[in-house]
């Protein structure tokens, strides 16, 4: 009797098991070109509707640990309109794409190994990405309210996951798209188990971050010690400096020489330690630049265009950004026609790239500081964290640590040192609840350069146990 009634549960519960995955099984991929390994994992790749007419690219991956118990983490890169199939692909994926853009190899370090991962290409226009009008102007509330449709589509196509915590993070640009949306969601109707959000490298103030390169530069023997004395004489008064807006010519010429110092000299800005990528020119990049130091661009373009011989003693290119990131493997490998069919993609989209120009060049900043929005968020008891590779000048680590210091919370754990693998790994400082953390020698893009840290990091946050 008593086996009997255990065959019938394990047939009821394999029924309702088939049932529910059954659901979205038309977005399931189920082989990869180039993968040669078997994963443990199941996967999908598909649409999700935003506002009318607007489908996002999503690639869901399960966790590889208990995937109906672990946490629901979606994954944004920023830009504006940069893919977070790069995320995929070179960050925290499962996989990344080998060198020679047609095999795949396993990645140790991925985040879906304690989690499931949405990896969501937004906004529209952006990666596989489209809107029906092809219209790509947008802006930081409108990619929030759709970026948050989005995710009612996702927890309606996997309904067995809407129980399961749920953490939003984003990259670069993401540290205005992972607040906004956090907000959209800790304050909408949609059942989402919203837990905390994570910004990692973001840009969260211009002014904070425009103002610190400044200092980063100069404390990491970027500048000479005159032009140093020059900034302090014609930026600053009465010991106060302002280099986001300083209306002074003499200060606008002298930025726009740090500034080129930084950007066009050959240096790797987005981890100042490590050399530039050879290869490609990465001008998906350079959108993301743009939206940086721009009350200094006219200045800053003149300044080229005078060919000032940079600190390699070599002139740069006019406009030029250093090709220090190469993403030729990732789209070579995306862009295959079986690949292509394999995630579901149609064959009337154009080809992916790792930016779009389209959605870059019309989009809309709205937020010139999302101070507000933390605050909001962290009045409503969500946990946040801001974590900074220290060595990416794109998005530097001391901006983002004015910037969590300007929200005035109460310190809850003072300034200390994290451990990863029995090495000091960073440090990093409580403010109720939102911490601010330092990932040690890495980057803007924290799981490529630091995999294991990153994801011992990760770990902790989801599970809000010490670092």
């Amino acid at each position: 009797m008593t086996s009997m009634y255990f065959v019938s549960l394990v047939v009821y519960f394999l029924a309702v098991s088939c049932l529910t995955w059954a659901d979205y099984a038309p977005d399931e991929v189920t082989e990869l070109p180039g993968m040669s390994f078997k994963p443990n994992y199941r996967q999908w790749s598909g649409y999700l509707k935003a506002s009318t007419g607007k489908f996002l690219h999503y690639w869901f991956v399960t966790s590889q640990r208990d995937p109906l118990k672990d946490p629901v983490v979606l994954w944004l890169n920023g830009g504006p309109g940069c893919s977070s199939l790069d995320g995929f692909l070179s960050e925290n994926g499962p996989f990344h794409v080998k060198d020679d853009g047609a095999t795949l190899y396993e990645n140790n370090f991925s985040w879906n190994r304690i989690a499931n991962v949405l990896y969501l290409e937004s906004p529209a226009g952006v990666g596989y990405s489209y809107s029906d009008d092809q219209k790509y102007k947008t802006d930081d509330d409108q990619v929030a309210d759709d970026n948050y449709l989005a995710l009612q589509s996702f927890f309606a196509k996997f309904p067995n996951f809407t129980q399961n915590e749920f953490f939003i993070i984003g990259e670069s640009y993401g540290g205005i798209y992972a607040p906004t949306l956090s907000q959209r969601v800790a304050t909408g109707t949609a059942k989402i188990n919203f837990k905390a959000f994570a910004v990692g490298n973001g840009l969260s103030s211009y002014a904070l971050n425009d103002q610190s390169l400044i200092y980063f530069g100069y404390y990491h023997g970027l500048f000479g010690e005159q032009l140093w004395t020059d900034l302090n004489t014609n930026c600053c008064d009465k010991g106060t400096c302002n280099f986001f807006n300083n209306s002074k010519e003499a200060c606008k010429t002298l930025l726009s020489q740090a500034f080129s110092i930084v950007y066009d000299s050959g240096l790797n800005e987005y981890a100042l330690y490590m050399d530039c990528e050879g290869g490609v020119r990465a001008r998906a990049y350079e959108r993301s630049m743009s939206q940086l130091f721009r009350n200094y661009r006219k200045h800053w373009d003149t300044f080229q265009l005078l060919k000032v011989p940079s600190v390699t003693g070599q002139t740069p290119s006019v406009g030029e950004v250093p090709p220090c990131i190469n993403s030729t493997a990732q789209m070579n490998w995306l862009n295959r026609g079986d690949v292509r069919k394999a995630l579901h993609i149609p064959d009337t989209l154009p080809a992916w790239d790792i930016c779009s120009d389209v959605v870059g060049g019309q989009y809309t900043n709205i937020y010139p500081t999302v101070k507000d929005v933390y605050l909001k968020l962290l009045s409503l008891g969500v946990r946040a964290l801001v974590y900074n590779g220290d060595t990416d000048m794109a998005c530097n680590f001391l901006g983002d640590k004015w910037f969590v210091e300007q929200l005035n919370q109460k310190t809850t754990i003072k300034y200390q040192s994290w451990i990863s693998d029995d090495q000091i790994a960073g440090f990093y400082e409580q403010y109720g609840n939102i911490t601010l953390l330092t990932v040690k020698g890495a980057g803007h893009m924290v799981p490529q350069w630091a995999p294991g840290p990153a994801l011992d990091m990760f770990q902790s946050f989801l599970s809000n146990k010490p670092y």
